[in-house]
């Protein structure tokens, strides 16, 4: 009898799952726009070569800088002042309009498709459409002057501004809203009485936020007719006077820096005083102490005054003060608003219909170079932000000197305006590309390097911990942990770059920077105002384009 061998039983290891075809897709589709900003370098002809034959104009350039000429005092005060009124009333205006807008486009607080509709359309419409050309639309409505500056940038923020309050809308506990619409309330007491409990932080930080970015785009603003302090440089630059005009851009880079550092501390003294909910009612019910005190029996909630109702106080007091002197500080004239509304009609007529005036091939080859400038900034900055947002993160570095040394030099990165950076590159690389890509490259790094950093020090901590307990080095804690979590933030926010990169690439244009804003410029000064609708046309469909396909990938490697 012959013994049988007997195996045990086979064991089936799972398989590792297929990439499913949409990863597989986005994985494409970013190796493509890699190559596509390494074709973009290449051909704007940015290359080592380019930069050190640029260094003997940038010492000339700074020969005729020095010794910066800075206005009299009396004369500084009034272009500061007068800027932070532009920049002030923008905001505000920015946030009424956005209130409406962002209820209407939550679906926490609307109930009509349409109306939802139309308001999420208002937002995207906002956005696409530059402050530049608002600008240039109301300035023929108003006149030269800061009223034209304050409607357009008002206008343009609520893109952002509407956008991020109905997401924020969206996001809250719809628990006290149901228990008001239990208790037999209307879809206003709704709203008026769960919504802004927990959504008050956020609109204060948000409007914090718009500002900063309002004051950068004020002086942008200046050189197409628009007070302050951007006025005065793009006067002083068209008579070369670079000692007054770089003057007045250190002057901005203050402004921006102290600004920046300002709306931080408040931000974060706002959050740490809301720690996130609200008790006791509404804001508006601690701020005129309404609450369960008013009930005939009940228990009052709140005291009547206490530090933090104190201080809301005296915040709404200051925004009131804030904005009454900002109207005063520019002057602005109902009966110039009102007259200005009455031509809309015609002014509009002006714009339509849209027309090439006959130089389409011009018009194509420059949107072209706009979206290389673009490109290839991104590519360039997303490159250098990688060290230096890594070496700022308070989870990957351990040494405090050298993480401080780094968020103090991205900060000091961001304060600087575009604008200004591509003022400078021009002067010293000569018009074209180059220096707008150059200009967009700092701003991204100052940028994706701050959020390069944040997005590192808020990985889940827990998985690196359970990985050095295994006995892995720091290093691969690093690349198979903190930054595989990392991964996925880093690439919305190099795609959200580069949605604003091609929009700032269009308005540097204005400055010689390359690209097709060079033509929309010089289209609204000779009065081709058709020129100017199809040239926005153009960047409107670029814009949402890419929009659409940033919105596809952030979704598929989420």
């Amino acid at each position: 009898m012959t013994a049988t061998a007997t195996h045990p039983p086979s064991v089936q290891l799972p398989s590792r799952p297929a990439p499913r075809v949409g990863t597989a897709a986005a994985v494409l589709v970013l190796i493509g726009l890699v190559a596509a900003g390494i074709w973009s370098v290449n051909s704007l002809g940015i290359n080592l070569a380019t930069i050190a034959q640029s260094l003997d104009n940038a010492v000339a350039f700074a020969q005729r800088m020095f010794p910066l000429d800075f206005p009299p005092l009396a004369e500084t005060l009034v272009l500061v002042f007068e800027t932070l009124a532009i920049v002030f009333l923008a905001t505000f205006l920015s946030v009424v309009l956005s209130v409406p807008v962002a209820l209407a486009a939550a679906n926490a607080t609307t109930r009509g498709r349409f109306s939802q509709g139309t308001a999420r359309t208002l937002i995207v419409l906002a956005r696409a459409i530059p402050d530049l050309v608002l600008a240039i639309v109301f300035l023929r409505m108003f006149g030269l002057g800061a009223t034209a500056g304050i409607i357009a940038m008002g206008i343009h923020s609520v893109g952002m501004v509407a956008k991020l309050y109905a997401d924020a809308i969206e996001e809250l506990d719809d628990g006290p809203r149901e228990s008001v619409e239990a208790a037999g309330g209307s879809r206003g007491q709704q709203i008026t009485a769960a919504i802004p409990q927990v959504l008050m932080p956020q609109l204060v930080a948000t409007a914090l936020h718009r500002f900063d970015i309002n004051l950068r785009t004020s002086v942008l603003l200046g050189y197409v007719g628009v007070g302050g302090i951007g006025l005065a440089i793009a006067d002083a630059l068209r008579t070369l006077d670079y000692q007054r005009g770089m003057a007045l851009a250190l002057l901005v880079l203050g402004l921006c820096i102290g600004i920046e550092l300002l709306a931080g501390a408040i931000r974060a003294a706002i959050m740490k005083g809301s720690g996130g909910s609200v008790v006791g009612g509404t804001w508006a019910d601690r701020l005129f102490n309404r609450g369960a005190a008013d009930v005939p029996g009940a228990v009052r909630l709140t005291p009547p005054w206490t530090a933090a109702r104190a201080q809301r106080f005296l915040a709404g007091v200051i925004i009131l003060v804030l904005l009454l002197a900002s109207l005063w500080q520019v002057e602005m004239s109902l009966g110039v608003l009102w007259q200005g509304l009455l031509a809309l009609p015609e002014t509009l007529g002006l714009f339509f219909p849209p027309s090439t005036g006959g130089a389409l091939d011009s018009l194509v080859k420059q949107l072209l170079v706009t979206i290389q400038i673009a490109l290839a900034a991104t590519f360039i900055g997303a490159v250098l932000a990688l060290p230096i947002g890594i070496l700022a993160a308070n989870n990957v570095v351990a040494n405090k000197a050298v993480r401080a040394t780094f968020r103090v030099f991205i900060v000091v990165v961001r304060g600087i305006p575009e604008l200004i950076l591509a003022i400078i590159f021009v002067v010293i690389s000569g018009l074209g590309g180059v220096a707008g890509t150059l200009a967009l490259a700092v701003g991204a790094v100052g940028l994706l390097s701050k959020l390069v950093a944040d997005s590192l020090e808020e990985t889940d901590t827990e998985v690196q911990d359970a990985m050095r307990t295994a006995g892995a080095s720091e290093v691969q804690v690093f690349f198979a942990a903190t930054v595989r979590q990392a991964a996925p933030a880093f690439i919305a926010h190099t795609l959200y770059l580069l949605d604003s990169n091609i929009r700032a690439a269009t308005l540097l244009g204005v400055v010689g920077a390359g690209g097709i804003g060079f033509l929309l410029l010089n289209a609204s000064r000779v009065n081709q105002f058709e020129v100017v609708t199809m040239i926005l046309i153009l960047m409107v469909a670029v814009v949402l384009a890419v929009e659409a396909l940033s919105m596809w990938l952030r979704k598929t490697v989420r």
